[in-house]
């Protein structure tokens, strides 16, 4: 099990936090970000230092003989508590414009304390697309089993090559986090996964609470498993 340090945890119930909160960037339009420029190893930062909430980048979609990644409009999570709603915006930029995150905040019974289950971020996925596509996927083992990684990877090459980002709910404790989290803290939170390369086993990330200025960057896919129990996803 991992050691969850419980003293010094962060206690949103699974919102995440903004580690600068300033005003929202009123823009013309979001900058574009080739999500392949400097490769694809885990910690590979793609993006990052604009971390004003509302601050809005468009990450280009890629296909290579390893490698898929989905054109997706990323979005700074505008409140501490508003990662579930950020993330969900996020997810469905890839099929259509997407709501605002107030508006996904109120579908999805957002509160202070964050959005509580991944199923609300099931839910309105799923009526937002008009399809059944999107399932919650519990992964309550901590470590996760063999099978439940086996399945979280094709999940996420089966989604992403259908233009259907995930969105996780993860738990980081100190000593097993991504990039710019605070060390000392537990962090719960929601971001979401917009591509994968199978060379390297990695996953792209769109993360909406731009900790330490990260927007968008890639983690090992054997991280990805380890930060989500005992919590799920939606894929």
């Amino acid at each position: 099990m991992r050691k969850r340090f419980a003293a010094t945890a962060v206690a949103l119930a699974a919102a995440g936090c903004l580690l600068a909160p300033g005003v929202a960037q009123a823009g013309t339009g979001p900058d574009s970000v080739a999500v392949l420029e400097r490769g694809s190893a885990a910690g590979t930062a793609v993006v990052s230092g604009m971390n004003a909430p509302g601050t809005r980048l468009h990450a280009e979609a890629v296909r290579t003989s390893t490698a898929r990644t989905l054109e997706i409009d990323y979005q700074v999570q505008e409140t501490g508590y508003w990662c579930g709603p950020a993330a969900t915006r996020i997810a469905l930029s890839a099929r259509l414009a997407p709501p605002s995150q107030a508006a996904l905040a109120a579908e999805l019974g957002t509160h202070t304390g964050g959005t509580d289950h991944i199923s609300q971020v099931t839910g309105v996925l799923n009526a937002h697309v008009g399809t059944g596509w999107y399932e919650t996927k519990e992964m309550p083992n901590d470590p996760p089993t063999q099978a439940q990684k086996d399945l979280l990877w094709r999940d996420v090459v089966l989604d992403i090559d259908n233009n259907y980002p995930l969105v996780t709910n993860i738990v980081a404790p100190p000593g097993n986090q991504p990039p710019g989290y605070p060390p000392g803290e537990t962090i719960y939170h929601y971001f979401t996964v917009i591509g994968y390369d199978d060379a390297n086993r990695t996953v792209l990330i769109a993360d909406p609470a731009s900790f330490g200025g990260n927007q968008i960057y890639w983690l090992s896919f054997d991280q990805l498993a380890s930060l989500i129990p005992p919590k799920g996803y939606a894929a």
